[in-house]
């Protein structure tokens, strides 16, 4: 959730923020439907949200739904729940229209001087690579590989067997060659990461025991780093990586398939670095707002 003033410059400025890691996608790559318990978990974490947006007596608000919902054949009776109870009229979003809004999210907060970006949003079911240059259409590939599709499909033990990690690291180098596939200039253009994986790794890099937006937000995150503390997740169970410095609580489950999706597509793409954007698809959905609010 996010609370934020809209400035006369275009640029947002947060009042609130909260982010709980919820897993509305548990076992929709299997079943293909959302599970009773996940709308629940959602549906009482909205309530609660819905109270704290009118306190804040907010001029407009804007409710989006990925790829979890995308893939649910339940997903009409789930958005008529969060309309019912929790009062949100809920936008189902495209995979091309989430890397659009994650791209003016990722846009309004670059450091100067960064023109041309490829950017990466890894999601629980999705992840969507963005080729942006000004002066021309950006290129957008969104693809059904996420953390928690990962998890369910391939790393089951716990941790990861050395051949699930195996079978996890092919499947997401396949899908990475075939993403970047005519996005001409990728090579040369600034490599920037947002979303839950990239933003934990940062402030487990610099050994945050809180989420500091200022300290995440435009790190530079290095391949090796991002190595070494893969090696951590996947030499633990999920229940020794809770309490890991950095690691927001709920995130133990699925860390490792993050860093095996972020590494490897890193290698796969010959990057050494990645410029971390804590602001992403929110930020997006607001401008957004904004926009079509005017």
């Amino acid at each position: 959730m996010l609370i934020a003033d809209l400035q006369p410059d275009e640029k947002l400025t947060e009042v609130r923020s909260e982010r709980r890691i919820l897993r509305l996608g548990e076992g929709v790559d299997q079943s293909k439907r959302l599970s009773l318990a996940a709308m629940d978990r959602v549906i009482q974490c909205l309530k609660e949200w819905r109270g704290l947006i009118d306190e804040a007596q907010v001029d407009r608000v804007a409710a989006v739904a990925t790829s979890a919902v995308r893939d649910a054949g339940n997903r009409d009776a789930f958005l008529d729940r969060v309309k019912r109870e929790a009062g949100f009229e809920v936008e189902l979003i495209s995979g091309d229209e989430e890397a659009r809004r994650t791209l003016l999210g990722i846009r309004s907060g670059l450091p100067d001087g960064v023109t041309d970006v490829l950017a990466l949003d890894i999601g629980g079911g999705s992840t969507e690579f963005i080729l942006d240059r000004p002066g021309q259409k950006p290129v957008v590939r969104s693809i059904d590989m996420g953390v928690v599709r990962l998890c369910e499909r391939l790393l089951r033990q716990d941790p990861p067997t050395a051949d699930e990690v195996q079978q996890a690291r092919a499947w997401v180098a396949r899908e990475t060659i075939a993403a970047v596939i005519g996005m001409d200039g990728y090579r040369t253009a600034t490599f920037v990461g947002t979303a839950g994986t990239i933003t934990s790794l940062a402030a487990m890099a610099q050994k945050l025991s809180t989420h500091e937006p200022a300290r995440i937000h435009n790190y530079r995150l290095q391949l090796s780093t991002i190595q070494e503390l893969e090696q951590t997740f996947l030499s633990r169970k999920k229940a020794d990586r809770a309490g890991l410095p950095g690691l927001e609580k709920g995130r133990e489950e699925v860390i490792a398939a993050g860093a095996i999706i972020i590494r490897t597509i890193m290698e796969t793409l010959g990057m050494s670095a990645v410029l971390v954007s804590d602001l992403g698809l929110r930020e997006g959905v607001l401008l957004d707002l904004a926009i079509r609010t005017r």
